[in-house]
């Protein structure tokens, strides 16, 4: 069964091949080769670095925007579900408040 998130890199390792990247003369492919990544993750994790140094294109998040998505929606996710089980006490006493 394959990971669908693929392998995870330490965050200096991605710093240290996207500045690899773009200071070669070799193109993404071939760093990403020398390095034993996918070029894919490679290119992503240079366009990220792009978006996180401003030069990303309009309503591209950085990478602190992009936490702070991830964190609000656990937040809300967690609030939801806590509105849920106050609905269903609320409904519960009141169904027994009635007797």
């Amino acid at each position: 069964m394959s990971n669908k998130q693929g392998k995870r890199y330490p965050e200096e390792f991605k710093r240290d091949a996207v500045a690899l990247a773009r200071s070669s003369s070799k193109t993404v492919t071939e760093v990403a080769r020398d390095l034993g990544v996918s070029p894919e993750g490679l290119r992503s994790w240079v366009k990220q670095d792009k978006i996180d140094r401003g030069e990303g294109g309009p309503g591209e998040l950085t990478s602190a925007e992009h936490e702070e998505l991830r964190r609000l929606r656990r937040q809300n996710l967690e609030q939801q579900k806590t509105i849920e089980v106050l609905k269903n006490a609320t409904a519960f006493f009141a169904r027994e408040s009635d007797r």
